[in-house]
């Protein structure tokens, strides 16, 4: 049990969620990990509790849609260890349900801005780091909308399937120069997470029927469904694997 050992980590939304028990697999799996987010008392408690458990981990807040962040934070890890190995790039958000009529340009923007402008500042900044650490992995977080389309989140969608073309394009360039750095994304499903919550109390009985319904298991994700995926990942036992689409979706794209 010590799949990424001696590995250094930055997961980003790590506050809760995928993110939260992304790092806290890995951590368990023997990796140090800097956890980041915008929300930074959860994300200390979620440092804390890795701690608590026997692991090695930090939190940091950052702003992945501000270069400037980026800079400070992978800058501030290479300073005190000298490397990075493994970067999860999962901080996003929902964008909300709204048809594309009522979608104005700013919500367009701030959609993007975290779920696709934040990934390629994570690729090119935590590619920079890794080249100097000898190589390393990049595990960008999509969804199921970044493969197949729905109504009413039309932002949401574009923003992952930009993250989709955006790993395999950074995995080829990567591959042809020889940097040892691979890159692949992850395709959740609907999963039990604060994102996937009613915004209105009074009906999250009804979203959470319609999230079973839309996936033939019956079931609704759990974070550490996804956690497990990003450890493969993240190890030295998907070192062939560069550019791919893991998808852990319940089954809804099968269909």
């Amino acid at each position: 049990m010590a799949r990424v050992q001696g590995k250094v980590a930055i997961v980003t939304g790590a506050a809760s969620g995928i993110g939260r028990a992304a790092a806290t697999l890995l951590a368990r799996e023997g990796a140090s990990v800097l956890l980041t987010d915008r929300n930074e008392t959860d994300g200390h408690a979620a440092a804390d509790a890795i701690n608590t458990a026997g692991g090695e981990a930090a939190f940091v807040r950052h702003d992945v849609s501000a270069e400037a962040d980026w800079i400070s934070v992978v800058g501030g890890l290479m300073d005190r260890t000298g490397r990075l190995d493994v970067l999860v790039n999962n901080a996003g958000v929902s964008g909300g349900l709204r048809g594309i009529d009522d979608t104005t340009l700013d919500d367009w923007r701030a959609c993007l801005s975290v779920n696709l402008d934040g990934v390629f500042l994570g690729v090119k900044h935590g590619a920079r780091a890794m080249r100097r650490s000898g190589g390393g992995s990049i595990v960008n977080i999509s969804s199921v909308l970044g493969l197949v389309g729905m109504p009413r989140v039309a932002a949401y969608a574009a923003s992952k399937g930009g993250v989709r073309l955006l790993t395999k394009a950074a995995a080829m360039e990567f591959a042809a120069n020889g940097d040892n750095i691979r890159v692949n994304s992850v395709h959740p499903g609907f999963i039990r997470t604060p994102m996937t919550r009613a915004r209105d109390a009074s009906r999250e009985a009804e979203w959470e029927a319609f999230m079973r319904a839309v996936q033939p298991t019956g079931e609704i994700g759990d974070p550490t469904d996804i956690a497990e995926g990003v450890l493969h990942l993240a190890s030295d036992a998907s070192r062939f694997m560069t550019g791919s689409e893991l998808v852990i979706d319940g089954g809804v794209t099968a269909r």
